[in-house]
C-alpha cells in the first residue's frame, strides 16, 4: 500500500507542467488530486496516515512536512528536539504539495487559496483508538508545508499539575463561580494540556455547563457531570470572538476560548467574564506580568486605562509555563502563578505591575510561585540540570541569586 501510494505521488508530480507557478500550481494540484477515483484518494491518505502513526511509536510530538525547510524530508519533534526521518526516503517539492493537498477536503483547499494558511484538525482510527491531530497548513515559496501535532488521547491528571489547594478553589467552579484565567506559554509549552487538565477536573467533581472554542478543537471531553459543547473556529463558528458572544445565551457556567488572538478576542473575553462568568483562555506570553502588560497593550492608548481597571476587576488566576527537559531526556513541566489578591489588584490599576513579580515571590502560602523559584525546586530535587534551568528561567539574575551563585558574567 505504502509503495502504491509513493508511485501515485511521484506519477502525479510528474504530470505538472514547469510552466504552472505559484497559486496556480497549487490549484491544479488540488484539481488533479480530486479527479482521482476514492480508493486512490485513499491510498494518498493512508500514506500519510502511516506517517501520523509512526509518531506513537516515536513519542513524537510532531511532525513537519513539505517546503524548501525540509529539504525533502519528514521530520519528528521527539522530547522536545526536531530531526528528519532520512530512513523514510526524500521527496521532491511537488509530491510533498501533492501529499498536503490529500488530507484536504474541497472547502479547506479553498480556504487555504484565499487565505494561505490553514489551521484544521485532523483523526485517524486505528482499531478502536482514535489519534488526533492539530494542524497547519501554510506556503513557503509557493509551495506547502505542514505542521501537525498529536493531540494526547488522555488527559493529564490534574494532581499532577501540583496545585496549590488555594489555586485549586480559584480554578473550580464549585469555590469560583466566576473570573478570567489565564494559561500563558510560548508555542509547545503545553498550555492546552494543562487547559484540558482543568476542564476535565471541573467535569468529574460539578455539575455544569462548558462552552469550549478552539482553533482547532483538541481534545473532545467526555461529558461526565457537566454538558461539555465543543465548537470549532470555521466549522461550528466563524470566530473566537463570535464563539464567545454566541456562548452567553447557551447558559454556561465556564466558557473557553481556546486563544487570544488579537484585540477584538481580548476585549470580548474581559466583556463576558465582567458579565458573571467563568472564563479561562490562553495567550502566548512567558510570564504572568508579561501577560497583564501585553493585555493592557493591546488596545489603543486612549482604551489603556479602562481596560487596565476591567483587567484588574475580572482577572482571578495567571498561570504560565514552559516545558522543561529533565535529567532522563524527557520535558517537566515548570510553571508560575499569580493569584489576584486586594495588592495585584491595586498595582495593576495603579499601573505598577513591576512590583507584581516580588508579590508572587512572597506569596506562596496562597499558592503564588515565580518561575524561577518552580525551576529552583525540580533543580534541588535533581529532576533538571542546572544549565536547563538557567535556561528556561525568565529572570536569569533572580535564579542565581535564589541558587546563591554568582551572576554569570559577574
Amino acid at each position: 500500500m505504502i509503495e502504491t501510494a509513493v508511485k501515485m505521488l511521484q506519477e502525479i508530480s510528474a504530470t505538472l507542467p514547469d510552466t504552472a507557478p505559484g497559486m496556480e500550481r497549487q490549484m491544479l494540484i488540488g484539481d488533479l488530486v480530486s479527479r482521482h477515483s476514492p480508493a486512490e484518494r485513499t491510498a494518498l491518505r493512508k500514506l500519510m496516515d502511516s506517517y501520523l502513526l509512526r509518531m506513537s511509536r516515536m513519542n513524537a510530538s510532531d511532525i513537519d512536512v513539505g517546503g524548501y525547510g525540509t529539504c525533502g524530508y519528514i521530520w519528528y519533534r521527539v522530547y522536545g528536539e526536531k530531526r528528519p526521518a532520512k530512513e523514510l526516503g526524500k521527496f521532491t517539492l511537488d509530491e510533498f504539495n501533492v501529499l498536503i493537498q490529500s488530507v484536504l477536503i474541497e472547502r479547506q483547499r479553498l480556504f487555504l487559496y484565499e487565505n494561505r494558511n490553514l489551521d484544521f484538525s485532523y483523526s485517524i482510527m486505528e482499531g478502536d483508538r482514535m489519534y488526533r491531530f492539530r494542524s497547519n497548513v501554510s506556503f513557503d515559496l509557493d509551495h506547502l508545508a505542514m505542521n501537525m501535532r498529536a493531540i494526547n488521547n488522555v488527559i493529564r491528571p490534574y494532581k499532577n499539575l501540583e496545585l496549590h489547594p488555594n489555586v485549586t478553589r480559584v480554578l473550580s467552579l464549585a469555590h469560583t463561580t466566576q473570573g478570567l484565567t489565564l494559561i500563558t506559554g510560548i508555542t509547545g509549552s503545553g498550555k492546552s494540556t494543562t487547559l484540558d487538565s482543568i476542564i476535565d477536573a471541573n467535569n468529574h467533581t460539578v455539575d455544569g455547563h462548558v462552552v469550549i472554542i478552539a482553533s482547532p478543537v483538541e481534545y473532545v471531553h467526555t461529558p461526565d457531570r457537566c454538558i461539555i459543547r465543543h465548537r470549532e473556529v470555521g466549522r461550528d463558528v466563524l470566530s473566537f470572538k463570535e464563539g464567545a458572544i454566541q456562548a452567553l445565551r447557551q447558559d454556561p457556567d465556564i466558557i473557553v476560548i481556546g486563544e487570544m488572538r488579537d484585540p477584538d478576542t481580548i476585549m470580548t473575553a474581559l466583556e463576558i467574564t465582567d458579565s458573571g462568568h467563568k472564563v479561562f483562555s490562553t495567550l502566548h506570553t512567558a510570564s504572568a506580568v508579561e501577560t497583564i502588560d501585553r493585555i493592557i497593550g493591546e488596545v489603543p492608548p486612549i482604551e489603556q486605562e479602562r481596560v487596565r481597571i476591567r483587567l484588574a476587576d475580572t482577572l482571578s488566576c495567571v498561570m504560565s509555563q514552559k516545558l522543561v527537559p529533565t535529567l532522563e531526556g524527557k520535558l517537566m513541566l515548570a510553571k508560575e502563578l499569580l493569584v489576584m489578591i486586594p495588592s495585584v489588584r491595586a498595582a495593576i490599576k495603579n499601573n505598577n505591575t513591576g512590583e507584581i513579580y516580588q508579590m508572587m515571590a512572597e506569596s506562596g502560602d496562597l499558592g503564588m510561585i515565580t518561575l524561577e523559584q518552580d525551576l529552583k525546586r525540580l533543580y534541588v530535587a535533581k529532576k533538571i540540570s542546572l544549565d536547563n534551568a538557567l535556561v528556561a528561567s525568565n529572570n536569569k539574575r533572580r535564579f542565581q541569586q535564589l541558587l546563591n551563585m554568582a551572576p554569570v558574567g559577574d
